[in-house]
């Protein structure tokens, strides 16, 4: 069984309702092959995810959010911090087995 599966669970059942889950059928679609703690550590969402995510964050700043964008951005900072979880992790195994 994949030691990413609770992530996978986790991911897949939150209840994603924006744009956002289109990141978390990328981070779903590369946690389900059952990548490796390496792997896991230096992975990134694809380019179109970040730019996103970079609108997102200046439409923030400038304060011009709309309700349905602040919600996006709030489900992205939610896969962001379980992707950081998951990776902290990852580097730990990597560390224990080296």
């Amino acid at each position: 069984m994949s030691p990413w599966l609770s992530a996978v669970l986790e991911l897949s059942l939150a209840g994603f309702r924006t744009k956002a889950v289109q990141t978390v059928s990328e981070v779903i679609a590369f946690l389900s092959t059952g990548p490796s703690p390496d792997e896991v550590a230096t992975y990134t969402v694809s380019e179109r995810a970040q730019q996103r995510l970079r609108r997102l964050l200046t439409l923030n700043e400038a304060g011009l959010l709309s309700p349905e964008e602040r919600a996006e951005l709030d489900e992205i900072e939610q896969i962001e911090h379980i992707m950081i979880v998951l990776k902290a992790q990852a580097r730990q195994q990597t560390a224990r087995e080296n």
